[in-house]
């Protein structure tokens, strides 16, 4: 019987094996255990992005066995970046926190927040996430504040005012990222065809999801631009988005300002139609952010890096219009949004119907930037002081640079070799009109129609 070379017979040379004797140096042996793991590592993606586009264990085994794992990966990576959520980065220190619950309200502003749960984003950095499912936005908030939420999907508002003690203790919270950029409008009941013009508003009711929120913010902006009172001309409702259609068909409320799936929910069901998208009064505004509060960042820091690196990630891909139809189909189920799949994927290919017998083609109808610009904020902050939220004097940028961490995702970005922007107080126009963040005081009392 032959027996294997040993690596000390005088009649070889001298060779440096590897304690596990199956290499011929530790070199080799340490390279073949990496080759190991990102092979288990690459595995674990495919099999998400196959179970997540195929949750019925029955379909995808018939679908694996009909055209093989190779051909059905390559059909998926003609859409989807395989290689790019495969190499994404480790984790770069022990974890103080593994088991983790986030709060989600079931819209399409949480995408990247969303699909970073099935497509494996969160698994892929050593996390066990249990996205939760919340019905508003109060809720949302005192979940955090009770610390039953880990992190959450926030309207990037929240933390500012929860931060300042808006509507609830002051409690320091902070925006990771920003979920979502557009990917709201105005929608209103199908009886108001004739009444396109918002100066006929007077006496209207509209529904928006949060005080504290973009909604809010952008429909007082909207119609005091055309000459009415908010809180005099028109009755504003908080209701939670997933009730929005149910009240427009029931005559509840004349329209809102929402979030989507919402706002094409309603043309689905001939309940309504979109009048305005809010790209068209600030084309790249923020809506929805994920973030988290303050006490949760010092206690986990390479837990919540980690939160960092999975939401980004997902972001990264949400951004790209050729994964817009696949990711519509992985957020739609019960479990998420629980909506027709192709009522989201018209919000985000940004090919839709609006309710009046046209079919628009906007592509940035929605989009997932995670940039926290701190000028956003403090147009936030403007808000709050024109309407009467926030009263007395506002150090602007020392509360925006305080929750906004732009210089946190700016680091994480470059660490995931993502291009990070520079600056942090970009100019904006809303409506026509140019937001100077150095002069917000003088923006404020600016308008015709306030409460400053």
């Amino acid at each position: 019987m032959s027996r294997a070379p040993d690596p000390y017979d005088a009649d070889r040379p001298l060779m440096l094996r590897c304690a596990c004797g199956a290499h011929g140096s530790a070199a080799e042996h340490d390279a073949a255990v990496q080759a190991d793991v990102q092979a288990e590592s690459d595995a674990f993606v495919e099999a998400s992005l196959v179970k997540a586009l195929f949750p019925h264990d029955g379909l995808r085994r018939r679908f694996l066995k009909a055209v093989g794992r190779r051909s059905a990966m390559a059909a998926i990576g003609s859409v989807l970046p395989i290689s790019a959520l495969q190499a994404m980065a480790q984790d770069k220190g022990a974890l103080e926190k593994k088991d983790l619950k986030i709060g989600f309200i079931p819209i399409t502003c949480a995408t990247p927040l969303i699909m970073a749960h099935p497509l494996g984003f969160y698994a892929k950095q050593g996390l066990s996430v249990e996205v939760v499912k919340t019905a508003g936005w109060a809720l949302i908030r005192d979940k955090m504040l009770n610390k039953e939420y880990d992190a959450t999907h926030f309207l990037s508002p929240m933390p500012l005012a929860i931060s300042l003690g808006l509507g609830s203790t002051a409690t320091p919270m902070h925006v990771a990222t920003i979920q979502n950029t557009n990917g709201q409008a105005i929608t209103l009941a199908m009886k108001h065809k004739d009444k396109r013009d918002p100066k006929n508003w007077k006496g209207f009711k509209f529904a928006v999801p949060f005080e504290y929120s973009m909604h809010n913010f952008l429909l007082r902006y909207y119609v005091a631009e055309a000459g009415l009172d908010p809180d005099k001309d028109i009755q504003i409702r908080v209701v939670p988005p997933p009730e929005m259609v149910a009240n427009l068909r029931a005559g509840n409320i004349d329209g809102f300002l929402g979030p989507d799936p919402f706002n094409q929910r309603a043309v689905f069901e001939e309940a309504g139609f979109i009048h305005i998208l809010t790209k068209d009064l600030w084309n790249g505004h923020p809506c929805c952010a994920f973030g988290t509060s303050a006490e949760f960042i010092q206690k986990h820091p390479n837990t919540f890096a980690a939160l960092y690196r999975a939401v980004l990630n997902a972001a990264a891909m949400a951004r790209e219009a050729k994964n817009r139809e696949l990711i519509a189909k992985v957020i739609a189920p019960q479990q998420y949004l629980n909506q027709p799949e192709t009522v989201i994927a018209q919000v985000l290919t940004g090919k839709f119907a609006d309710g009046l017998g046209q079919v628009k083609n906007v592509p940035d109808r929605a989009d997932f930037d995670p940039i926290p610009w701190q000028s956003m904020a403090v147009w936030m902050l403007t808000q709050m002081k024109r309407w009467g939220y926030l009263k007395g004097d506002v150090n602007y940028k020392q509360v925006a640079e305080k929750v906004f961490l732009l210089t946190d995702a700016k680091k994480q970005m470059k660490a995931l070799d993502m291009k990070a922007p520079e600056g942090a107080y970009p100019r904006f126009t809303v409506m026509g009109k140019v937001f100077d963040p150095e002069k917000a005081d003088a923006y404020a009392a600016s308008f015709a129609i306030k409460r400053v």
